[in-house]
Protein backbone atom coordinates (compact mmCIF):
# COMPACT_ATOMS: atom_id res chain seq x y z
CA UNK A 1 0.00 0.00 0.00
CA UNK A 2 1.39 3.09 -1.14
CA UNK A 3 1.91 5.99 1.32
CA UNK A 4 -1.37 8.06 -0.11
CA UNK A 5 -3.77 5.15 0.29
CA UNK A 6 -2.32 4.03 4.24
CA UNK A 7 -3.19 8.42 4.36
CA UNK A 8 -6.57 8.45 3.27
CA UNK A 9 -7.19 5.08 5.30
CA UNK A 10 -6.03 7.06 8.51
CA UNK A 11 -8.18 9.98 7.36
CA UNK A 12 -11.06 7.49 7.39
CA UNK A 13 -10.55 6.26 10.87
CA UNK A 14 -9.78 9.45 12.24
CA UNK A 15 -13.07 11.34 10.55
CA UNK A 16 -14.77 8.43 11.82
CA UNK A 17 -13.39 7.99 15.52
CA UNK A 18 -14.49 12.05 15.72
CA UNK A 19 -17.95 11.83 14.61
CA UNK A 20 -17.97 8.65 17.20
CA UNK A 21 -16.76 10.69 19.73
CA UNK A 22 -19.46 13.85 18.76
CA UNK A 23 -22.17 11.26 18.67
CA UNK A 24 -21.45 10.05 22.15
CA UNK A 25 -21.11 13.51 24.03
CA UNK A 26 -24.37 14.13 21.90
CA UNK A 27 -25.45 11.44 24.00
CA UNK A 28 -24.34 13.02 26.98
CA UNK A 29 -25.47 16.60 26.54
CA UNK A 30 -28.77 15.76 25.69
CA UNK A 31 -29.28 13.38 28.79
CA UNK A 32 -30.47 10.41 27.67
CA UNK A 33 -27.43 8.28 29.25
CA UNK A 34 -28.00 9.22 33.35
CA UNK A 35 -24.99 7.52 35.51
CA UNK A 36 -27.78 6.19 37.90
CA UNK A 37 -30.90 4.98 38.64
CA UNK A 38 -33.13 4.13 41.71
CA UNK A 39 -35.42 1.56 41.35
CA UNK A 40 -38.11 0.04 43.88
CA UNK A 41 -38.03 -3.55 44.75
CA UNK A 42 -41.10 -5.16 41.95
CA UNK A 43 -40.48 -2.45 39.34
CA UNK A 44 -39.50 -3.14 36.37
CA UNK A 45 -37.99 -0.68 33.63
CA UNK A 46 -36.07 -0.85 30.13
CA UNK A 47 -32.94 0.58 28.97
CA UNK A 48 -32.51 1.28 25.82
CA UNK A 49 -29.33 1.58 23.79
CA UNK A 50 -28.05 2.69 20.39
CA UNK A 51 -25.86 1.84 18.02
CA UNK A 52 -22.84 2.24 18.45
CA UNK A 53 -23.15 1.61 22.13
CA UNK A 54 -24.27 -1.92 23.75
CA UNK A 55 -25.52 -3.37 26.84
CA UNK A 56 -23.28 -5.53 29.28
CA UNK A 57 -23.86 -6.44 32.73
CA UNK A 58 -21.48 -8.44 35.73
CA UNK A 59 -22.63 -11.74 36.49
CA UNK A 60 -23.19 -10.58 40.46
CA UNK A 61 -25.28 -8.48 39.09
CA UNK A 62 -28.16 -11.08 38.59
CA UNK A 63 -28.61 -11.83 42.64
CA UNK A 64 -30.31 -8.02 42.44
CA UNK A 65 -31.66 -7.32 38.94
CA UNK A 66 -33.23 -9.86 36.18
CA UNK A 67 -32.26 -8.59 32.87
CA UNK A 68 -33.88 -9.82 29.24
CA UNK A 69 -32.92 -8.74 26.36
CA UNK A 70 -36.40 -7.18 24.72
CA UNK A 71 -37.93 -8.03 20.87
CA UNK A 72 -35.87 -5.31 18.14
CA UNK A 73 -37.81 -2.18 18.15
CA UNK A 74 -38.60 -0.79 14.44
CA UNK A 75 -35.43 1.21 14.94
CA UNK A 76 -32.82 -1.49 13.93
CA UNK A 77 -30.31 0.88 15.14
CA UNK A 78 -31.55 0.60 19.45
CA UNK A 79 -31.74 -2.21 21.18
CA UNK A 80 -33.44 -2.55 24.56
CA UNK A 81 -32.79 -4.43 27.81
CA UNK A 82 -35.84 -4.60 30.79
CA UNK A 83 -34.85 -4.94 34.02
CA UNK A 84 -36.67 -6.58 36.89
CA UNK A 85 -36.04 -5.84 40.48
CA UNK A 86 -35.19 -9.22 42.78
CA UNK A 87 -33.33 -7.55 45.88
CA UNK A 88 -32.43 -4.85 47.03
CA UNK A 89 -28.78 -3.47 46.43
CA UNK A 90 -26.40 -2.33 43.90
CA UNK A 91 -26.08 -3.91 39.99
CA UNK A 92 -23.11 -2.13 37.81
CA UNK A 93 -24.02 -2.46 33.69
CA UNK A 94 -21.54 -1.35 31.21
CA UNK A 95 -22.44 0.51 28.28
CA UNK A 96 -19.04 -0.43 25.33
CA UNK A 97 -18.60 0.98 22.06
CA UNK A 98 -19.39 -1.78 19.80
CA UNK A 99 -19.71 -4.28 22.40
CA UNK A 100 -15.88 -3.77 23.21
CA UNK A 101 -14.52 -0.34 23.97
CA UNK A 102 -15.48 0.64 27.71
CA UNK A 103 -17.62 4.10 27.49
CA UNK A 104 -19.91 4.31 30.99
CA UNK A 105 -20.92 2.38 33.85
CA UNK A 106 -24.22 2.90 35.03
CA UNK A 107 -25.11 2.41 38.60
CA UNK A 108 -28.31 0.80 39.25
CA UNK A 109 -29.73 0.79 42.30
CA UNK A 110 -32.53 -1.05 43.46
CA UNK A 111 -34.62 0.06 46.75
CA UNK A 112 -37.47 -0.64 49.02
CA UNK A 113 -40.83 1.48 47.87
CA UNK A 114 -40.64 5.01 49.47
CA UNK A 115 -43.74 6.75 50.81
CA UNK A 116 -44.21 10.05 52.13
CA UNK A 117 -46.85 12.21 52.83
CA UNK A 118 -47.59 15.12 50.33
CA UNK A 119 -48.12 18.73 52.06
CA UNK A 120 -49.70 21.65 50.15
CA UNK A 121 -49.59 23.23 53.49
CA UNK A 122 -48.74 27.40 53.43
CA UNK A 123 -46.53 26.94 56.53
CA UNK A 124 -44.08 30.22 57.95
CA UNK A 125 -40.25 29.69 58.55
CA UNK A 126 -38.54 31.53 61.12
CA UNK A 127 -34.85 30.43 61.62
CA UNK A 128 -31.53 32.37 63.80
CA UNK A 129 -28.44 32.22 61.74
CA UNK A 130 -25.02 30.02 63.16
CA UNK A 131 -23.11 32.95 63.29
CA UNK A 132 -24.14 36.62 62.44
CA UNK A 133 -24.38 37.39 58.51
CA UNK A 134 -22.87 40.60 57.27
CA UNK A 135 -25.10 42.50 54.97
CA UNK A 136 -23.64 46.09 54.57
CA UNK A 137 -20.12 47.34 54.97
CA UNK A 138 -19.68 51.32 55.90
CA UNK A 139 -17.36 53.59 56.77
CA UNK A 140 -16.64 55.00 60.29
CA UNK A 141 -15.95 58.79 61.28
CA UNK A 142 -13.58 58.80 64.35
CA UNK A 143 -13.84 61.48 67.26
CA UNK A 144 -11.41 63.14 65.33
CA UNK A 145 -13.12 63.43 61.72
CA UNK A 146 -10.88 60.78 60.28
CA UNK A 147 -12.84 58.48 57.92
CA UNK A 148 -11.63 54.38 58.67
CA UNK A 149 -13.27 51.80 56.18
CA UNK A 150 -11.81 48.76 58.40
CA UNK A 151 -13.92 46.11 56.80
CA UNK A 152 -12.71 46.47 53.34
CA UNK A 153 -9.22 47.24 54.13
CA UNK A 154 -8.95 43.99 55.41
CA UNK A 155 -11.68 42.37 52.60
CA UNK A 156 -13.94 41.64 54.38
CA UNK A 157 -16.62 41.17 52.14
CA UNK A 158 -21.00 41.54 52.41
CA UNK A 159 -21.97 38.09 52.35
CA UNK A 160 -19.36 36.61 54.83
CA UNK A 161 -20.57 35.25 58.27
CA UNK A 162 -19.19 35.98 61.71
CA UNK A 163 -18.35 33.19 63.45
CA UNK A 164 -16.51 33.95 66.35
CA UNK A 165 -14.59 37.16 67.95
CA UNK A 166 -11.26 36.17 69.83
CA UNK A 167 -11.95 32.40 69.44
CA UNK A 168 -15.68 33.19 71.52
CA UNK A 169 -18.67 31.92 69.53
CA UNK A 170 -21.26 34.85 68.75
CA UNK A 171 -24.49 33.99 69.77
CA UNK A 172 -26.53 36.75 67.96
CA UNK A 173 -25.96 40.82 67.09
CA UNK A 174 -26.21 41.68 70.34
CA UNK A 175 -23.47 39.98 71.59
CA UNK A 176 -21.21 40.47 68.82
CA UNK A 177 -22.18 44.35 69.86
CA UNK A 178 -20.96 43.74 73.10
CA UNK A 179 -17.82 41.75 72.78
CA UNK A 180 -16.93 44.84 70.43
CA UNK A 181 -17.16 47.41 72.80
CA UNK A 182 -15.61 45.47 75.89
CA UNK A 183 -12.23 45.49 73.52
CA UNK A 184 -11.82 49.32 74.23
CA UNK A 185 -10.13 49.82 70.92
CA UNK A 186 -8.08 47.00 71.28
CA UNK A 187 -7.27 44.87 68.02
CA UNK A 188 -10.04 41.92 68.06
CA UNK A 189 -9.61 38.49 65.99
CA UNK A 190 -12.65 37.93 63.55
CA UNK A 191 -13.28 34.12 62.54
CA UNK A 192 -15.47 34.18 59.14
CA UNK A 193 -17.01 32.50 57.29
CA UNK A 194 -17.43 32.26 53.22
CA UNK A 195 -18.64 29.42 51.27
CA UNK A 196 -17.19 26.70 53.45
CA UNK A 197 -14.54 28.38 54.25
CA UNK A 198 -13.18 29.43 57.65
CA UNK A 199 -10.40 32.61 58.03
CA UNK A 200 -9.48 34.83 60.25
CA UNK A 201 -8.69 38.83 59.86
CA UNK A 202 -7.46 41.22 62.61
CA UNK A 203 -9.50 44.21 63.14
CA UNK A 204 -8.78 46.99 65.52
CA UNK A 205 -12.86 48.47 66.56
CA UNK A 206 -12.85 52.72 66.19
CA UNK A 207 -14.91 54.61 68.53
CA UNK A 208 -17.70 56.70 66.57
CA UNK A 209 -18.13 60.52 66.43
CA UNK A 210 -22.23 60.18 66.77
CA UNK A 211 -22.88 57.62 69.20
CA UNK A 212 -19.33 56.84 70.92
CA UNK A 213 -19.92 53.10 70.49
CA UNK A 214 -17.04 51.24 68.86
CA UNK A 215 -17.47 49.57 65.66
CA UNK A 216 -15.87 47.91 62.91
CA UNK A 217 -18.03 49.65 60.48
CA UNK A 218 -20.43 46.35 58.97
CA UNK A 219 -24.16 45.43 59.71
CA UNK A 220 -25.00 42.57 60.68
CA UNK A 221 -27.96 40.23 61.25
CA UNK A 222 -28.74 37.01 62.70
CA UNK A 223 -32.53 36.01 61.90
CA UNK A 224 -34.79 36.31 59.25
CA UNK A 225 -38.55 34.49 59.16
CA UNK A 226 -40.54 33.72 55.73
CA UNK A 227 -43.85 31.84 54.15
CA UNK A 228 -43.68 28.82 51.76
CA UNK A 229 -45.10 25.34 50.96
CA UNK A 230 -44.62 21.93 52.65
CA UNK A 231 -44.19 19.29 50.74
CA UNK A 232 -43.73 16.25 52.36
CA UNK A 233 -43.23 14.94 55.63
CA UNK A 234 -42.70 11.36 57.22
CA UNK A 235 -44.88 10.08 60.49
CA UNK A 236 -42.46 7.38 60.73
CA UNK A 237 -39.26 9.20 60.71
CA UNK A 238 -40.94 12.54 61.67
CA UNK A 239 -39.26 14.30 58.90
CA UNK A 240 -40.27 16.69 56.74
CA UNK A 241 -39.32 18.95 53.63
CA UNK A 242 -40.40 22.07 52.16
CA UNK A 243 -39.55 25.39 50.15
CA UNK A 244 -37.18 23.31 47.47
CA UNK A 245 -34.93 25.76 47.60
CA UNK A 246 -32.75 27.87 50.04
CA UNK A 247 -33.65 30.27 52.50
CA UNK A 248 -31.03 33.42 51.72
CA UNK A 249 -30.74 36.45 53.09
CA UNK A 250 -33.08 39.64 51.43
CA UNK A 251 -30.03 41.96 50.84
CA UNK A 252 -27.08 40.14 49.92
CA UNK A 253 -28.59 36.82 48.29
CA UNK A 254 -26.11 34.69 51.27
CA UNK A 255 -27.47 31.22 51.73
CA UNK A 256 -28.21 31.17 55.44
CA UNK A 257 -26.41 28.77 57.96
CA UNK A 258 -29.14 27.90 60.61
CA UNK A 259 -28.12 27.56 64.25
CA UNK A 260 -32.29 26.80 64.86
CA UNK A 261 -35.35 27.78 63.76
CA UNK A 262 -39.45 26.86 63.47
CA UNK A 263 -41.78 25.87 61.21
CA UNK A 264 -44.94 27.45 62.28
CA UNK A 265 -48.82 27.19 60.49
CA UNK A 266 -49.15 30.06 58.00
CA UNK A 267 -52.77 31.80 56.71
CA UNK A 268 -52.74 33.19 53.75
CA UNK A 269 -54.23 37.01 53.71
CA UNK A 270 -53.65 38.12 50.18
CA UNK A 271 -52.46 37.37 46.77
CA UNK A 272 -50.53 39.25 44.52
CA UNK A 273 -50.89 38.20 40.78
CA UNK A 274 -47.89 37.35 38.68
CA UNK A 275 -47.11 39.40 35.75
CA UNK A 276 -44.92 38.69 32.79
CA UNK A 277 -41.18 40.77 34.16
CA UNK A 278 -43.11 40.61 37.61
CA UNK A 279 -43.23 37.64 39.93
CA UNK A 280 -46.56 37.40 42.38
CA UNK A 281 -46.55 36.49 45.80
CA UNK A 282 -48.95 34.52 48.27
CA UNK A 283 -48.73 36.82 51.66
CA UNK A 284 -49.50 35.21 55.00
CA UNK A 285 -49.11 35.36 57.85
CA UNK A 286 -47.83 33.28 60.80
CA UNK A 287 -50.48 30.87 63.22
CA UNK A 288 -50.36 29.47 66.55
CA UNK A 289 -47.12 31.31 67.27
CA UNK A 290 -46.90 29.63 70.62
CA UNK A 291 -47.16 25.89 68.83
CA UNK A 292 -44.78 25.00 66.21
CA UNK A 293 -45.24 21.86 63.84
CA UNK A 294 -41.85 21.84 63.10
CA UNK A 295 -37.76 22.58 64.24
CA UNK A 296 -35.39 23.60 61.36
CA UNK A 297 -32.21 21.33 61.28
CA UNK A 298 -31.02 22.02 57.35
CA UNK A 299 -31.37 25.08 55.20
CA UNK A 300 -29.62 23.86 52.03
CA UNK A 301 -29.83 24.48 47.99
CA UNK A 302 -32.47 22.04 47.97
CA UNK A 303 -34.96 23.06 50.23
CA UNK A 304 -35.09 23.34 54.38
CA UNK A 305 -35.53 20.25 56.42
CA UNK A 306 -36.42 18.69 59.86
CA UNK A 307 -38.38 17.23 62.38
CA UNK A 308 -42.10 17.48 63.17
CA UNK A 309 -43.24 18.12 66.91
CA UNK A 310 -46.85 18.00 66.45
CA UNK A 311 -49.15 16.98 63.94
CA UNK A 312 -49.68 18.08 61.00
CA UNK A 313 -53.50 18.61 59.75
CA UNK A 314 -55.41 19.34 56.99
CA UNK A 315 -53.58 17.68 54.39
CA UNK A 316 -55.58 16.15 51.01
CA UNK A 317 -54.18 12.82 51.67
CA UNK A 318 -53.92 11.26 54.73
CA UNK A 319 -51.86 8.16 53.86
CA UNK A 320 -48.57 8.52 52.44
CA UNK A 321 -47.71 8.13 48.47
CA UNK A 322 -45.43 6.14 46.61
CA UNK A 323 -42.10 8.43 45.33
CA UNK A 324 -41.01 8.45 41.64
CA UNK A 325 -37.84 8.32 40.95
CA UNK A 326 -36.63 10.31 37.97
CA UNK A 327 -36.26 7.53 35.05
CA UNK A 328 -40.18 7.34 35.97
CA UNK A 329 -41.46 11.19 35.64
CA UNK A 330 -43.36 11.27 32.38
CA UNK A 331 -43.71 14.78 30.38
CA UNK A 332 -47.20 15.31 30.15
CA UNK A 333 -50.32 16.12 32.76
CA UNK A 334 -49.58 16.11 36.63
CA UNK A 335 -50.96 18.00 38.86
CA UNK A 336 -49.66 20.22 42.23
CA UNK A 337 -50.74 20.88 45.96
CA UNK A 338 -50.81 24.16 47.01
CA UNK A 339 -53.05 26.68 48.99
CA UNK A 340 -54.80 29.98 48.26
CA UNK A 341 -56.49 32.13 50.32
CA UNK A 342 -59.64 29.87 51.14
CA UNK A 343 -56.74 28.12 54.03
CA UNK A 344 -57.50 25.10 51.83
CA UNK A 345 -55.21 22.68 50.19
CA UNK A 346 -56.18 22.36 46.73
CA UNK A 347 -55.14 20.13 43.57
CA UNK A 348 -54.57 22.30 40.04
CA UNK A 349 -53.54 20.93 36.26
CA UNK A 350 -50.15 21.24 35.47
CA UNK A 351 -48.01 20.03 32.91
CA UNK A 352 -44.66 18.92 32.97
CA UNK A 353 -42.83 20.15 29.68
CA UNK A 354 -39.27 18.57 30.21
CA UNK A 355 -37.55 16.04 32.02
CA UNK A 356 -33.93 17.61 32.94
CA UNK A 357 -32.53 13.89 33.76
CA UNK A 358 -29.75 14.93 36.39
CA UNK A 359 -26.62 12.43 38.17
CA UNK A 360 -26.39 15.03 41.46
CA UNK A 361 -29.17 17.44 42.37
CA UNK A 362 -30.21 20.50 40.88
CA UNK A 363 -33.19 22.78 41.37
CA UNK A 364 -33.93 22.64 37.48
CA UNK A 365 -34.61 18.99 37.27
CA UNK A 366 -38.65 19.75 35.64
CA UNK A 367 -39.81 22.30 33.37
CA UNK A 368 -43.28 23.03 34.91
CA UNK A 369 -46.63 24.45 33.30
CA UNK A 370 -49.68 25.50 35.14
CA UNK A 371 -53.08 24.64 32.93
CA UNK A 372 -55.62 25.34 35.44
CA UNK A 373 -58.14 27.93 34.59
CA UNK A 374 -58.58 28.07 38.66
CA UNK A 375 -55.10 28.53 39.72
CA UNK A 376 -54.29 30.92 36.22
CA UNK A 377 -57.13 33.18 37.32
CA UNK A 378 -56.45 33.33 40.93
CA UNK A 379 -52.51 33.81 40.88
CA UNK A 380 -51.05 34.21 37.20
CA UNK A 381 -49.46 31.19 37.40
CA UNK A 382 -46.44 30.75 39.46
CA UNK A 383 -45.85 32.96 42.39
CA UNK A 384 -43.45 33.61 45.50
CA UNK A 385 -44.89 31.41 48.66
CA UNK A 386 -45.96 28.67 46.14
CA UNK A 387 -42.19 27.08 46.31
CA UNK A 388 -42.65 23.69 47.68
CA UNK A 389 -46.09 22.84 46.55
CA UNK A 390 -45.49 18.78 45.90
CA UNK A 391 -46.03 17.84 42.48
CA UNK A 392 -48.04 14.48 41.91
CA UNK A 393 -48.52 12.30 38.90
CA UNK A 394 -49.44 8.50 38.68
CA UNK A 395 -50.65 9.32 42.48
CA UNK A 396 -47.03 9.38 43.20
CA UNK A 397 -44.99 12.47 44.65
CA UNK A 398 -42.15 12.99 41.82
CA UNK A 399 -41.16 16.30 43.20
CA UNK A 400 -41.80 20.02 44.05
CA UNK A 401 -42.34 23.28 42.49
CA UNK A 402 -39.25 25.46 43.10
CA UNK A 403 -38.81 28.69 41.05
CA UNK A 404 -41.05 30.72 38.51
CA UNK A 405 -39.70 32.32 34.87
CA UNK A 406 -39.90 35.48 34.79
CA UNK A 407 -40.99 36.58 31.62
CA UNK A 408 -43.53 33.74 31.60
CA UNK A 409 -45.56 33.55 34.94
CA UNK A 410 -47.66 30.06 33.84
CA UNK A 411 -44.40 28.30 33.84
CA UNK A 412 -41.39 27.32 36.10
CA UNK A 413 -39.16 24.62 37.10
CA UNK A 414 -39.46 21.56 40.12
CA UNK A 415 -37.17 19.76 41.76
CA UNK A 416 -37.13 15.59 41.60
CA UNK A 417 -38.37 14.32 45.33
CA UNK A 418 -35.43 12.28 45.47
CA UNK A 419 -32.90 15.20 45.64
CA UNK A 420 -35.44 16.57 48.44
CA UNK A 421 -35.53 13.33 50.20
CA UNK A 422 -31.38 12.44 50.35
CA UNK A 423 -31.47 16.22 51.84
CA UNK A 424 -33.78 15.40 54.50
CA UNK A 425 -31.94 12.00 55.32
CA UNK A 426 -35.55 10.59 54.91
CA UNK A 427 -34.12 8.03 51.96
CA UNK A 428 -31.18 6.89 54.25
CA UNK A 429 -32.95 5.91 57.02
CA UNK A 430 -35.91 4.14 54.96
CA UNK A 431 -33.45 2.14 52.75
CA UNK A 432 -31.59 0.39 55.49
Amino acid sequence: MNRKGAKLIFNFIFCTFLVLMLYLFALDITGNLPTEYNIQIGDNHVLNSRFPLFLSYDTNATAIVEFSKLEASINPLSSAIQLKTLDQGTASLHYKVFGFIPYRTVKVNVVPKLKVTPGGHSIGVKLNTDGVLIVGITEIVDKQGVSHNLAEEKGVRIGDTVVAINGIKVENSNHVAELIQASQGDPIALTLRRGSSDFEVTLAPVMSEKDDQYKFGFWVRDKTAGVGTLTFFDPLTKKFGALGHAITDVDTGALLSIKNGEMMKSKVIAIQEGKKGRPGEIRGVFSDLNRPIGKLEKNTQYGVYGEIIREIEGGLHKEPLEIAYQHEIKEGPATILTTLEDNVIAEFDIEIVKVNHQARPDGKSMIIRITDKRLLEKTGGIVQGMSGSPILQNNKVVGAVTHVLINDPTRGYGIFIEWMLAESGIYDKLIQ
